[in-house]
C-alpha cells in the first residue's frame, strides 16, 4: 500500500519496513507531511518494492520473521541500484554490538523503540538532506553539462556492469551508436554556438525515444551519442533505431550545408547480442581480439556498434544498420 501527501511528496520516497500494524501506522502519522510514503510487513516484499521504484530513504525494522532486517539490510547493500540508499534501523536494541553491527553493514543511522516523534523527524530530514546533496554531487559527476545526458564515464561504468550481469542471468543486450552526420559543416556554417544548440535538440529526441528507465541514454564523444539497452533483443533496438530517425526527421533542425538532407540527420548503428552467457568469457570487459578477429567482452558489442555505424554512413547515412556481435570482426 501506499499514500502520498504534503508538498514534498512528489520529491521524496520513503519505503517503511516493519511486521507491526500499529508500528506502521504511527510512523505513517509522524511522516505523513514528509512525502510519498510505502509500507512492507516482510523483507521479500520490502525487496521487490525497492528494486520496482529506489527510495530516497528506508526505514527498516530490525527484527522480522523470515528474512531478518539485517539480512534485507545486507541484500540493499549487495544491490547496485539501491546500495546509495541510506537505511535508518528501527530497534528497541540498546546494546552497542548491535549498533556496530548494523552499522558495519551499511546502516545509516538508528531510531529506538518507543518511537519519539521530534527525534524520528529529526534523523529522517537529516538522512534526506544527506541522500539530496549525494545525489547532487553524483549527477554532477556522472552528467554531461552540454546536454544533460549522461556522460561517457557513467555510460562506461553502467555498459561493464549491465554485460556482466546478463553473463548471469543469459538475457540479449543491445547498444545503438548515433551520430549527427555533416556535424562538422553544420558548425562551419552556423558556429559553434549554434552547433551547441543543436546537440542539445538532438540529445532531447534521444531522450525522449528511450521510455524505460533502465535504458542509459549518454553522450557518446563529439558529435556521437551511445544508447544502452538491458534485455532487449535485436527486433526492440531496431524499432528504437526507426523511432529516433523519425524523431530527428520530425524536429526539423535546418542544416543548409548538408549534402543529406535540407535538416539535421543522424547515421545510427545497432548491436545486440542474443545470450552474454553464450558468448562466453563474459566478465572480460577489455575486448581482446581472438585469432578469428572476433572481439569478446563488451568492448566487443561496442565494435559492433561501431561497424554498423560505418555501413550506415557508406550506405548514404540518414538511416541505421545492424550488426550482430558475432559479426564484429576487425575491419583491417
Amino acid at each position: 500500500m501506499s499514500r502520498r501527501s504534503g508538498p514534498l511528496a512528489t520529491e521524496v520516497s520513503i519505503l517503511l519496513v516493519d511486521d507491526d500494524a500499529i508500528a506502521i501506522r504511527l510512523m505513517d502519522r509522524i511522516l505523513a507531511d514528509v512525502g510519498k510514503l510505502r509500507f512492507a510487513t516482510n523483507g521479500k516484499d520490502a525487496l521487490r518494492l525497492a528494486q520496482e521504484a529506489p527510495p530516497d530513504l528506508i526505514l527498516l525494522d530490525a527484527e522480522m520473521p523470515g528474512m531478518s532486517g539485517f539480512d534485507l539490510l545486507k541484500a540493499i547493500k549487495a544491490d547496485w541500484s539501491l546500495s546509495a540508499v541510506p537505511v535508518i534501523v528501527v530497534t528497541g536494541h540498546l546494546e552497542a554490538e548491535f549498533e556496530v553491527s548494523a552499522l558495519q553493514l551499511g546502516a545509516s543511522d538508528f531510531i529506538t523503540k518507543p518511537y519519539r516523534a521530534p527525534a524520528v523527524m529529526a534523523r529522517v530530514n537529516t538522512q534526506l538532506r544527506i541522500k539530496q546533496l549525494s545525489d547532487e554531487l553524483r549527477r554532477a559527476a556522472t552528467t554531461d553539462d552540454l546536454t544533460g545526458l549522461a556522460n561517457r564515464r557513467f555510460f562506461d561504468e553502467n555498459l561493464s556492469r549491465e554485460w556482466r550481469r546478463a553473463g548471469r542471468s543469459g538475457d540479449p543486450v543491445s547498444f545503438i551508436m548515433i551520430d549527427v552526420d555533416h556535424f562538422k559543416l553544420f558548425n562551419d556554417h552556423y558556429g559553434h554556438p549554434r552547433g551547441d544548440g543543436c546537440l542539445h535538440q538532438v540529445a532531447v529526441v534521444l531522450a525522449a525515444a528511450c521510455h524505460r528507465p533502465a535504458d542509459v541514454v549518454a553522450r557518446y564523444g563529439g558529435e556521437e551519442f551511445a544508447i544502452l539497452l538491458p534485455q532487449t533483443p535485436r527486433a526492440g533496438a531496431e524499432l528504437l533505431a526507426a523511432r529516433i530517425l523519425n524523431s530527428v526527421q520530425a524536429a526539423a533542425i535546418a542544416h543548409d550545408r548538408s549534402p543529406t538532407a535540407a535538416h539535421v540527420t543522424v547515421s545510427i548503428g545497432v548491436a545486440s547480442i542474443d545470450s552474454v552467457r553464450a558468448a562466453g568469457r563474459c566478465n572480460d570487459t577489455e575486448g581482446p581480439v581472438r585469432s578469428d578477429g572476433l572481439r569478446m567482452g563488451a568492448a566487443g558489442l561496442i565494435f559492433a556498434a561501431d561497424e554498423a555505424l560505418y555501413f550506415a554512413k557508406r550506405a548514404g547515412r540518414a538511416r541505421y544498420h545492424c550488426c550482430d556481435f558475432a559479426d564484429a570482426v576487425r575491419r583491417d
